[in-house]
């Protein structure tokens, strides 16, 4: 597909997801330029599907004020979910996917049942890193239906929607940042797109566990 087909086949997917699931279909935003792009597509299928956003202690305060900012453009329909329970000060040193789970991990699964969601919506690429590759643009995974409308896309098709579409991004994408995530874990870095990502860590390049232990449950 070019990239007009692909926008076409992700509206497709998010306007047969909303006539299935309504107002249970959600939007997971990170932040990063995949979910802005994301939000645009599903706020152009209905200017009234919500959103949710899981925060940590560990954001870069230049991602805090961008949230602030979306939160506040999104009139009530861009809700912040986080987890604000004491834990070790560098559990994200001595265990990562410790911290990952108690900080994403669970808000995720909260927002998700606050919201009452039957469907959810992610910025997933598969281009994106060795890790993002065995999924599907509709899947049903840990109970829920999982709509991944980026799937097919590049990293180069992301940027030319953004600025044809006029939508601004997360600062940090000008500092050279590909992937964005918590400030001790996130660098810049040479390589694939989340090659920055827990580097020195076994989960080097990998994920948080939102898309991996949050559907195992």
């Amino acid at each position: 597909m070019n990239y007009a087909e692909k926008v076409q086949h992700s509206l497709n997917l998010l306007w047969q997801a909303y006539e299935e699931h309504g107002d249970g279909l959600v939007v997971a935003n990170s932040l990063g330029k995949d979910s802005a792009v994301v939000w645009s597509l599903a706020q152009e299928v209905n200017a009234g599907i919500r959103g949710f956003v899981v925060t940590t202690r560990y954001k870069p305060e230049v991602t805090k004020r961008w949230m602030r900012r979306m939160v506040q453009e999104a009139h009530g329909r861009l809700l912040v979910f986080s987890n604000d329970r004491e834990q070790p000060d560098r559990l994200y040193l001595e265990d990562p996917d410790a911290c990952c789970n108690a900080l994403k991990v669970l808000p995720t699964r909260e927002a998700l049942a606050e919201l009452g969601a039957t469907a959810w919506v992610t910025g997933l690429r598969a281009t994106e890193g060795r890790t993002r590759q065995a999924y599907h643009p509709v899947e049903s995974r840990g109970g829920l239906m999982k709509v991944n409308p980026l799937l097919l896309w590049e990293e180069r098709e992301i940027w030319q929607y953004l600025a044809l579409m006029g939508i601004p991004v997360n600062p940090l994408y000008a500092e050279g940042y590909r992937s964005l995530g918590c400030e001790p874990c996130t660098s810049i870095a040479e390589g694939g797109e989340r090659a920055g990502r827990w580097i020195g860590s076994s989960k080097c390049g990998g994920e948080c566990g939102i898309h991996t232990i949050l559907e195992e449950s």
